[in-house]
């Protein structure tokens, strides 16, 4: 759980980096984002800064936003009831975001979980995407990802979000945001 004071210095941060970056919202915009802790409160190493901008039965557009070495944690997005899970596509507008997939680890990887994570995290065929590059994932992809050293943004592209149904290897994740 963040306070409002940790909310509302994320989205400056965040928005400060979209502008940067070269990217406008709007103000509505600017109102509707999530910040996203994972319910662990260590922002910094784990979490999301996020925008929404359309999310319907068939398709979802979203800008991640994301502080240096900021992670989000292994997961997949599962099947559920004869629905497949959901299919994302990830491209980088600015920054460096390292996605971690199933396969042969790249070694030496370019990033490490975070400090008292490490048994969550168990993929590490590494994809490096930087801005203009792209991967997109099918359902059920196990899968985790954190910024390089400057930040990123990375807009996702997908199939319709259902990130209540998504699936943690951590058992210590909330997915829903809470801000007290």
């Amino acid at each position: 759980m963040i306070d409002r004071f940790q909310y509302h210095r994320a989205v400056e941060r965040a928005s400060a980096m979209l502008r940067e970056a070269g990217l406008a919202i709007t103000p509505a915009e600017r109102e509707r984002f999530e910040v996203a802790d994972f319910g662990l409160n260590e922002l910094e190493k784990t979490g999301l800064q996020i925008i929404t901008y359309v999310n319907t039965d068939r398709c979802c557009a979203k800008e991640i936003i994301m502080t240096p070495g900021q992670t989000c944690p292994e997961h997949q997005h599962p099947t559920i009831g004869g629905v497949s899970g959901k299919e994302e596509t990830f491209r980088c507008r600015w920054g460096t975001v390292y996605l971690y997939v199933p396969g042969l680890p790249f070694s030496p990887a370019s990033c490490v979980p975070p400090a008292g994570s490490e048994p969550y995290y168990t993929v590490y065929r590494e994809i490096c995407l930087k801005p203009g590059d792209q991967y997109t994932l099918v359902p059920d992809t196990l899968h985790w990802f954190q910024a390089g050293p400057e930040g990123a943004i990375v807009s996702e592209f997908s199939t319709r979000s259902t990130d209540e149904a998504d699936v943690f290897t951590d058992p210590r994740i909330k997915r829903a945001p809470e801000v007290a």
